[in-house]
């Protein structure tokens, strides 16, 4: 069997990690018919195709799911012998809003720590008004936040982030008593869009549950003792949302917005990594 070719493994590991071959030529700043023909020619060489591709979608194959984890291996390890010499290391500090990152956090650091490994992330997870007077502030590099006004409208739109009134499949609303409510404290602005949305619609409510962020949140939803409004896409697996059901009134959508403060190379290769993963988990499985 001939060596491997580790911009071809790239690539592969992009698609599987972005799940698009368009997000992973973009990554890689080339076209997505070299991203393609890269992979054709890793799949070739393994006799293996590692790849299912239909006209909308793409996923791995069974051979394509055992090979990722040895992929991920191959270039860890590249990237540590490229680093053998390496300069001191770039800190990149960025900050998060807790109503746009989930579960998938592991693959955003992965996807950033793939990209350039010479860069030390520290990540502060707060509210996006927090985040942002730190950014103004001088004390973060980065912020990916959630616009809830055209007060500031600078920063680059990565996506639209879409809110639903989420619940347990087993919660019950008992028609004509106040709803019941998971939020945080205020003066989150989730918070602040939910009760107006239920102001407006009519809707009575009684907070019951008040979270130090949307963890524990999440969590108060998963044991059924609340609805909460919160971004369809980190919302707790096993989760439902119940507007419809319950007859409550629709909530608006917010943008996610990156604003950046640093000039060096390394660190705006990083955040492209990151923001390029984070559009990835809005998408779909798309080619």
């Amino acid at each position: 069997m001939k060596a491997l070719d580790i911009e071809a493994v790239q690539a592969f590991v992009l698609v599987a990690d972005l799940r698009s071959f368009t997000r992973a030529a973009e990554a890689l700043d080339g076209t997505q018919s070299a991203v393609s023909l890269r992979i054709k020619r890793l799949e070739d060489g393994l006799g293996r195709r590692l790849l299912e591709r239909t006209p909308r979608r793409v996923r791995l194959s069974a051979e394509g799911d055992a090979f990722l984890p040895f992929a991920r291996n191959l270039l860890a390890a590249h990237s540590g012998a490229l680093d053998a010499f390496a300069a001191p290391r770039r800190r990149l500090v960025v900050g998060l809003s807790h109503h746009i990152v989930g579960a998938e956090l592991p693959l955003l650091l992965r996807r950033v720590k793939q990209a350039e490994p010479g860069v030390v992330m520290e990540v502060r997870i707060s509210t996006s008004r927090e985040l942002l007077e730190a950014f103004d502030r001088g004390t973060l590099d980065a912020v990916l936040v959630l616009r809830h006004d055209s007060r500031r409208l600078d920063g680059e739109v990565l996506f639209e982030e879409p809110f639903g009134w989420m619940a347990a499949p087993d919660f019950v609303y008992r028609s004509g008593e106040p709803l019941p409510l998971a939020t945080q404290a205020e003066p989150c602005s989730v918070r602040q869009m939910a009760i107006t949305a239920l102001a407006q619609g009519g809707v009575p409510w009684s907070e019951v549950f008040v979270g130090g962020g949307i963890l524990t949140v999440g969590a108060a939803v998963s044991a059924g003792l609340a609805v909460a409004a919160l971004g369809r896409r980190v919302a707790p697996a096993g989760t439902i949302e119940v507007g419809p059901v319950l007859g409550l009134p629709p909530l608006p959508a917010r943008d996610v917005v990156l604003h950046a403060g640093m000039s060096d190379a390394p660190a705006r290769r990083a955040l492209k990594s990151l923001s390029d993963a984070m559009r990835a988990t809005a998408g779909g499985l798309t080619r």
